[in-house]
Parts: C-alpha cells; structure tokens; sequence
C-alpha cells in the first residue's frame, strides 16, 4: 500500500551545500556517484521492463556522459542525495533541461509526459511513487526557472546559485533572491450531515461523467480555512461552517505558469444547502448521496487504467507509439463494458482520497473519536 500521495514521499535528501557538490558534478573527480535526470518541455526521460504490465522508471545518465547533456554547468539542478548500500559513499541526483538540443537518447528510451507517468504508477509500489516523485519535483524546479530568467524587481537577469535551488538578481545595487514558486490551493470535500450526501462539481474542461471536489486558490491575506469557505460560497452558494484538514499533495502537473502548485485537502459541513452555482467557474454542482458515490468508485476501473496506460508507456519507450503519450478517461468503465454513469478522479489525485475517505470510513470531528482522526490522515487505497 502507498503510504503518500502521488508526488509526495520523495526519497532523496537534502545536502546541507549542495554547490560545494558542482565541480564533482563537472569533473568526475568524487568517488561519490552522479546521475542526472534530462527532462524535455517537462517531460522526464524514462525507460520500461519487459515486465506484464511494463514497469516505468527514470531513466538517468551517469555523469561521466556529460557531452551527451550539451549543458553548462550553471544548468543541472540539485533534486536530492542517497546512500549507496553497502559503500561509503553517496549518489547525488540532478536533472537539466534538455528542451533545445537535438541528439537522439538511444533505443527503449522516451519522454514521456509526467500526467502519463502518473496515471501509469502502481500506487501500491513504493518504489514507483517514489520515482514519480523525483520526476515531479524536478519538474517543478525547471519550470520554475525558465519562468525566473529575469529580476521581478529591477529586470536584470538572474542566474541560480545552491546548485539550481534559489537564484539571484546580478544587478549590483539589487541582488534580490528568488525562492521556487509553490502556489498553494484548497480542495474540499462539502459535506450534507444531516443527509448524508456530499458536494461534486463539473468544470467544462471536465470529460464527461467525471465529476471532483471543489477548489481554488488561496488569497492574500486569507487562512486556509477561510479560503474553504469563501472558494465554496462563491462558487455554488453554500455557506460552510466547520472545517476539518485531511492532506496535502504537491501538484506538479498544472499549468505552465504555475510550476508546483500545492493541494491543500479538507472536509467542510455545509451550513445551507441551496446550490447557486457560478457558470464562470463551474459547470455544474449537486448534492451526491453516499451510496451513489460508493458505486461511482466501486466500478470505475482504475486499475484497469493504470494497465493499460503503462503499456502505453512502454510502446512509447520502444517506439511503437508516437504523439503526446497520454492516457484517456474512458479507460474508467464498468465491468460490463458500458460506461460509467458517474466517476471520481483516480488513486493518483488527492480528490479521490477525500471522497473515498468519506463513502468508506467516515469524516471525523462533530464528535467522533481520535481513532477516526488517525485512520483518516492515513491515504486510502482501493
């Protein structure tokens, strides 16, 4: 079982001076070990097994090839170190963005898209989450400096310092330091008490059928419980009163202008319940009854996605598969081969672990016990 969500648990440490590990990096002098990780346009180079279902991961290159990366220095950025087992020594993990060079990776190799490679991870392999991890923070790190090249300040260019993880203005009389962006959103669960049923809602950008939990992003100025509220009441009208945290998980796969964004999860009781939705922000809202959602996620196939996304992945890795390498919703039908009438997103997205927490163990608070608290934090799995 999974003991985190898709993104988070990532399984390398920090150095506490990860520049004093660049002239390494760049000379292969340490006995320590170097692995960089290329991702082009955000997408990690990755490799799969021979295995049924193939098995995905990152797909790194020794430091001693170097001439294939056709990067400066400045330009490797620090993701985390291990311990090799075993020896006196460590492996320090970078990655580059390869967006601009042309030379070809070699055969089984592909990059793939990091939505695709999430959809493809056994969850319940702590070795994939932890890899999907790796390629969602490096992600989030070069995306945030190709969106960082200028001083928000004074506009003058800025070059990165502690190997890749800050950067600084050059201006003399400037010299601000820049710390990657994380743009943090809510994500709630609206929950009827009394009737036992809970709040969906449908954006256009939506496929059919699918229907999520509320969220939006936090203002200046506003607690994280205040912005479950007000995200709830302007969005569909509903006035919540008690606010209850379940999890967080970074989202590194929004869009281009927001390099990391981090989901913030939380149930709310609803005070009202007359929906008045907002058109420009939704498509639709409804009350959900607990036994229409039970079965909502009973016979949505996620596993059935989760296979047949990786064997994707792996035809896109042996070249059988070309074009953006992404996986469909409609992989989520039921056993009978008929379409699912209603669906949640998948073990991969933090919603699904809200709503799966509430139809099958319950929302603690309002007087439930402390065992409940514990048994909720804890991420569910199908």
């Amino acid at each position: 079982m999974a003991t985190s969500h898709a993104f988070a648990g990532n399984p390398l440490k920090s150095c506490l001076n990860p520049d004093s590990l660049i002239p390494f990096l760049l000379d292969s002098s340490s006995p320590d070990r170097f692995l960089i990780l290329p991702l082009r346009k955000g997408r990690p180079l990755a490799r799969t097994d021979d295995s049924n279902p193939p098995r995905w991961e990152l797909a790194w290159v020794d430091s001693t090839r170097l001439d294939r990366l056709e990067a400066r220095g400045d330009e490797f950025v620090y993701l985390g170190s291990t311990d090799l087992a075993e020896e006196a020594r460590q492996c320090h993990y970078w990655s580059v963005d390869v967006s601009e060079g042309t030379r070809e990776w070699g055969e089984g190799l592909a990059f793939i898209e990091l939505r695709t490679l999430m959809v493809a991870t056994d969850w319940a392999d702590a070795n994939s989450m932890g890899q999907l991890a790796i390629a969602g923070h490096a992600r989030a790190l070069l995306e945030w400096h190709g969106l960082t090249k200028f001083c928000g300040s004074c506009g003058s260019k800025m070059i990165p310092i502690s190997a890749g993880r800050r950067k600084q203005c050059t201006h003399d009389s400037c010299k601000k330091r820049f710390y990657p962006r994380v743009d943090p959103v809510v994500i709630m669960l609206v929950i009827d008490k009394e009737n036992d049923r809970a709040l969906l809602s449908r954006q256009s950008r939506f496929v059919p059928r699918m229907w999520s939990c509320l969220a939006g992003f936090i203002e200046p100025g506003e607690s994280l419980e205040e912005a479950v509220r007000r995200e709830t009441f302007e969005e569909t009208g509903i006035e919540v009163g008690e606010v209850i945290y379940h999890s967080s998980q970074p989202w590194p796969v929004g869009s281009n202008s927001m390099p990391c964004q981090l989901m913030v999860g939380f149930f709310g009781y609803a005070k009202s319940l007359d929906i008045h939705v907002d058109k420009k922000e939704l498509e639709d809202a409804q009350w959900h009854s607990r036994e229409d959602v039970k079965k909502a996620i009973t016979f949505a196939e996620y596993e059935k996605a989760q296979i047949s996304t990786a064997v994707k992945v792996g035809q896109a890795c042996k070249g059988v598969e070309q074009g953006p390498h992404s996986f469909s919703f409609n992989d989520y039908a039921l056993e009978s081969g008929e379409m699912a009438p209603m669906f949640i997103p998948g073990p991969f997205a933090i919603a699904h672990h809200l709503i799966s927490t509430w139809v099958n163990q319950g929302v603690p608070g309002s007087g439930q016990n402390e065992k409940s608290l514990k048994r909720m934090n804890s991420v569910s799995s199908l």
